[in-house]
């Protein structure tokens, strides 16, 4: 039975053109499944004809092999007997493979037409083609996974939020520099972020259009928050992300510079080294040559000086004026024997000893010991013996140097503190000298090893005891540096390379 048979023929013929030009593939059923009218665009899309499909159920004709066995029939989860349950439009969506063995996606809509009861006396069932959809959507779910992919992977950090601050997206990386969980970052604001007013400043620079493109912030240096209120540098840039011309979110990319700054620090201070290093071999020789050019003179000031001395009578006029040029000359002698010591050119004679007979042997050494009349002396030596390879000799100067240094600072009252130390992963042995004095002053502290610089009175310092302790450590392959200074006291670190123990070693010449 044609369904339009009902109609007049005019009304039909009009109906039935209605049908036929539909631009979907379309069929008519019954309740019961059975197919009583297909459209062209059905025919063409299949491969089939009126003779093969009409009168015949729809779940023979879809099961069987023809061109339709990409129309899998649903079976009792079938959209049709929703149709005919509920009388509303229902649909769904069916993945099959063509013939080639392609991918195949269908949208299947079933319309119910009512009669006059509101009984369902008719389905019509349209087939629509969506595989092109479905690939671009596959496409598309591919490219966002691979950016996701991209974005989490990424060393560094990126973080975006919407509108009212509130995180969006927050990598592992930025997990890991702010030491926050995605979870954690939703319960706080972007504002949290930074130091109070910089998360503001950075949007007011995201929409000044002269500061680079509008919506887009040039590599800044800023510091940002952790969760525990530690205070990070870095480097960022950031974006605003737009819907048409309305401002929807912000994304941001940091690099922490940490470890960058680092290295710039520890480049600034081996260019330091080494500029040192090159203005004290240059002092060096320019003080040999003074040293030997003015030793001469003086000697023969000396000499000639004390013969006058030995043939004035008793309570001269010229006696007195006499001591005060032959004590000046013997301050200029002294001052000449630093200039050589300092402008040195021999190898250290390196020797192995315990560096705990170190710090017992410079204070033996030192003549004066009414300096430590008013000084406590605190030795928190080693409890194990740490050996060292060094020149003992040069190393004693420099304690003693550094030991008086010390009671001078504290005006010759106070707590002189003497350590000795190692770190064995580093292979490194330490002395620490620490007075109670009070310090360096800043604008004083980088040039503490500049040759000829003291602060002590006229004629009480040369300037060249630091200078020379410098270039001892270096000689012996050591540092020293200014490990502490305040109002409390000065810390100078001496640090040596620690000689390893082997089973042949000989203890024979240990100090």
């Amino acid at each position: 039975m044609n369904p339009y048979d009902q109609f007049p023929t005019t009304e039909a013929d009009w109906r039935l053109r209605v049908f036929d030009s539909l631009s979907f593939p379309t069929l008519v059923l019954t309740p019961d499944r059975s197919i009583i009218a297909a459209n062209t665009k059905f025919h063409e899309r299949n491969g089939t004809t009126p003779e093969k499909i009409l009168g015949k159920r729809c779940k023979d004709i879809f099961n069987s092999d023809t061109n339709l066995n990409h129309l899998v029939c649903q079976g009792a989860s079938c959209p049709l007997t929703r149709v005919l349950e509920l009388k509303k439009p229902q649909s769904v969506i069916q993945q099959s493979k063509d013939r080639q063995g392609n991918d195949l996606w269908e949208e299947r809509f079933f319309s119910p037409i009512l009669g006059e009861n509101n009984e369902v006396r008719y389905i019509m069932e349209s087939l629509r083609d969506i595989t092109s959809v479905k690939k671009l959507e596959k496409k598309y779910s591919d490219v966002r996974e691979l950016i996701d992919k991209v974005v989490q992977s990424s060393v560094s950090a990126i973080m975006a939020a919407d509108r009212k601050g509130e995180i969006i997206l927050m990598n592992s990386a930025a997990e890991k520099l702010f030491g926050y969980s995605v979870v954690d970052a939703n319960k706080v604001n972007i504002e949290d972020f930074y130091p109070p007013g910089v998360a503001r400043e950075i949007m007011k620079r995201l929409r000044d259009e002269n500061i680079g493109e509008k919506g887009k912030l040039p590599i800044t240096q800023v510091n940002v928050i952790t969760k525990e209120g530690e205070k990070i540098p870095v480097e960022m840039t950031a974006a605003i992300i737009y819907e048409e011309d309305r401002e929807a979110a912000t994304a941001a990319i940091f690099n922490d510079l940490r470890e960058k700054q680092a290295v710039q620090k520890k480049l600034e201070e081996a260019e330091s080294q080494l500029y040192q290093s090159e203005k004290l071999a240059s002092l060096g020789r320019l003080a040999a040559g003074v040293a030997h050019e003015i030793n001469n003179p003086l000697t023969s000031i000396l000499l000639y000086g004390n013969l006058m001395r030995e043939k004035l009578e008793a309570d001269h006029p010229l006696e007195k004026n006499l001591n005060y040029i032959l004590e000046d000359a013997e301050r200029c002698k002294e001052i000449v024997k630093n200039l050589l010591a300092y402008s040195r050119q021999t190898r250290p004679s390196k020797d192995i000893f315990y560096l705990n007979n170190l710090i017992s042997e410079s204070l033996r050494l030192i003549r004066d010991q009414k300096l430590f009349m008013n000084v406590t002396i605190v030795k928190r030596l080693a409890p194990e013996q740490i050996l060292i390879n060094a020149d003992k000799n040069q190393l004693c100067q420099v304690l003693i140097n550094l030991i008086i240094n010390a009671i001078d600072a504290m005006d010759g009252k106070g707590t002189l503190t003497l350590r000795t130390y190692r770190d064995r992963q580093k292979s490194k042995a330490y002395i620490e000298v620490e007075d109670t004095g009070t310090g360096i002053s800043q604008e004083n502290l980088s040039k503490v090893f500049d040759p000829f610089f003291t602060t002590k009175e006229v004629g009480k310092g040369t300037g060249l005891g630091l200078s020379m302790a410098y270039g001892i450590l270096e000689e012996n392959h050591g540092k020293i540096s200014i490990a502490k200074t305040d109002q409390t006291g000065t810390v100078i670190l001496l640090e040596l390379p620690e000689e390893q123990v082997t089973d042949s070693f000989q203890f024979m010449s240990i100090g």
